[in-house]
């Protein structure tokens, strides 16, 4: 079947255009999120030092010459325990059923044996090959690496392998240059300039949502959750974003007001000025905090957050 006509192509670009997506799969806390916003060269994830921090598939995209590839930023793959895990490891696994490419990104200083398992297991029972990208190169010893590389190339699943530092970016360029070659041939999916496809109110949650894992230091960045409740252009240009903080106890709820609403005004304040950098507007952010008991086995909450809520 012949494509239409790319109206998001460039003039004299239309029949040589490249599309595709790529699935970045791995363990928590392997690097993904900031490996996805070095390939689409803008923060289009959040990223803290904490495990599973991202909840859902998220698309960045990116150009490379006439290729446009969609990245797909997934949970990272554990072994479920509560409701929200098991939508979270489906989701992951979902990203990289649908994809032309998948990268399976190990963090060569501090892998998981366990989780790699089952991941590479999960790849082989649907008859997937891999890309092997090795993370953290900075940080490990090269000795390590290669024999890191050596043990897990040894299994099959994986067609090439790359050496990086996502937070570096060492290494990255060259993987999206191959990861280009590898899209099929068609039309983009998105304008040239766009760079991810996430609605600007779930963005903006999650950029709350960021601040409240890296401010909070404790179990309770897992028992919360961000909505946006209001986005309302004003007529000077400014923004005026409302969000609500869902915790599951009242106790929770003091830690996240912190002492005399210390916390959440500077919450609300990183928030803010991070969010007044990406939109290029003024913005006025409220945040509130409100419990809700077993929020994590509330169906609303998973279509918030773009999750297929488990039914067992």
């Amino acid at each position: 079947m012949e494509h239409e006509l790319n109206k998001n192509a460039p003039e004299g670009a239309v029949g040589q255009t490249r599309c595709g997506f790529v699935a970045i799969i791995g363990a928590p806390n392997a690097g993904k999120s900031t490996l996805l916003n070095q390939l689409v060269g803008s923060k289009v994830a959040i990223v803290t030092h904490k495990v599973q921090t991202t909840r859902s598939r998220i698309r960045g995209i990116a150009m490379e010459g006439n290729t446009q590839i969609v990245f797909v930023d997934t949970p990272g793959i554990f072994k479920p325990k509560r409701r929200l895990d098991k939508a979270m490891v489906e989701a992951a696994w979902g990203g990289a059923g649908d994809a032309d490419a998948i990268i399976l990104m190990v963090d060569a200083e501090y892998e998981r044996d366990e989780d790699l398992e089952r991941i590479i297991e999960g790849l082989k029972s649907q008859g997937r090959k891999a890309i092997l990208v090795l993370n953290k190169i900075d940080a490990t010893k090269r000795e390590k690496l290669l024999k890191l590389a050596e043990r897990l190339n040894e299994t099959g699943l994986f067609t090439d392998t790359f050496m990086i530092s996502a937070m570096k970016g060492s290494g990255v360029a060259d993987l999206r240059r191959h990861l280009a070659a590898l899209m099929p041939a068609g039309p983009w999916h998105y304008p040239e300039d766009q760079a991810a496809d996430v609605p600007l109110r779930s963005l903006a949650a999650e950029v709350t949502r960021e601040k409240l894992f890296l401010r909070l230091h404790d179990e309770l960045p897992y028992s919360l959750t961000v909505e946006t409740e209001e986005w309302e252009q004003r007529k000077d240009g400014s923004i005026r974003i409302a969000q609500v903080i869902f915790v599951e106890r009242e106790s929770q709820k003091k830690i996240a007001l912190g002492k005399g609403g210390q916390t959440i005004k500077k919450v609300g304040q990183l928030a803010r000025e991070e969010l007044e950098e990406m939109l290029e507007t003024r913005v006025h952010l409220f945040l509130f905090v409100k419990v809700r008991e077993n929020w994590s086995d509330d169906r609303e909450r998973y279509r918030e957050m773009g999750l297929d809520f488990p039914t067992e």
